[in-house]
């Protein structure tokens, strides 16, 4: 109950819904409230599904991060109103509610990770996509992947681009390794041999390491955007993502990615 208590001395008594999936959180919750003089009420829901009985609300608040924001907190927001979510395990972002209610966009507000929300699907791990067989595609990178292990824009960036894969880095005597996979089919793995030297390794229908090159190189093309130059609309057929400016700038689908860079 500690955010409800917050948002209840800001909002005021009577004025803040707070959902909880689990029954016996929400009884704790309450108790703590009521016993510390806030007027919160907590009800047991599904919090992606918002609290319809206390619609219109002014803004909307998630203590989890989605990887698709649901289309009901925008539909019980009121017009103009503010939604504020961790979204994709990297950032958050702060969306108002168009005037026609019909959509919502704003700016990615910084970076964020939080719990993810309860069954966002993994998929499969890495060594079960990788399998046993040899790769398929074997070349030199060219590039130094520092970078890729300890630059969260970057990171951010390639969240956005390429929702679908899977990255992880580790660093060893040799230099930066990355392990990339779809959670389907596709992998790549990135090994530093020493030298200042690094081969990719790929196999599955899509060559995973050409496309982090690809994203990584789109990003730069941009040059380099910062986490809070990237937006998000959200409207009742999809949302996608943009660059910079909602209606001229260039767009990313937002769609749901198994886990984020890490």
């Amino acid at each position: 109950g500690w955010n409800a208590a917050l948002l209840g001395w800001r909002a005021g008594g009577g004025r803040v819904v707070s959902v909880e999936t689990g029954r016996a959180l929400a009884e704790q919750a309450q108790q703590r409230l009521t016993g510390a003089g806030v007027d919160v009420a907590v009800v047991v829901g599904d919090g992606g599904r918002g609290w319809l009985a206390g619609a219109p609300y002014d803004r909307v608040i998630s203590t989890y991060a989605v990887e698709v924001v649901p289309w009901a907190w925008v539909a019980q927001c009121r017009p103009g109103g503010r939604i504020v979510t961790p979204w994709g395990r990297l950032g958050h972002v702060g969306l108002t509610v168009a005037e026609d209610g019909r959509c919502a966009s704003g700016r990615v507000r910084g970076l964020a990770q939080f719990m993810p929300a309860r069954g966002t699907a993994t998929g499969r791990r890495w060594a079960e996509v990788r399998g046993d067989g040899e790769p398929e595609d074997e070349r030199p990178v060219g590039r130094d992947l520092q970078p890729l292990h300890a630059d969260w824009t970057l990171k951010f960036a390639l969240r956005v681009m390429l929702p679908e894969v899977q990255i992880r880095t580790a660093v060893d005597e040799d230099g930066v390794n990355a392990w990339l996979h779809d959670g389907a089919s596709s992998w790549a793995m990135l090994a530093a041999v020493g030298g200042g030297q690094t081969v990719a390794y790929q196999g599955g229908p899509r060559r995973l390491a050409d496309a982090l090159e690809a994203a990584w190189e789109a990003w730069d093309g941009e040059g380099r955007p910062s986490v809070c130059e990237w937006g998000m609309t959200v409207a009742p057929d999809g949302q996608y993502m943009w660059l910079r400016d909602r209606e001229r700038g260039r767009r990313w689908p937002a769609a749901p990615a198994a886990a984020s860079v890490a």
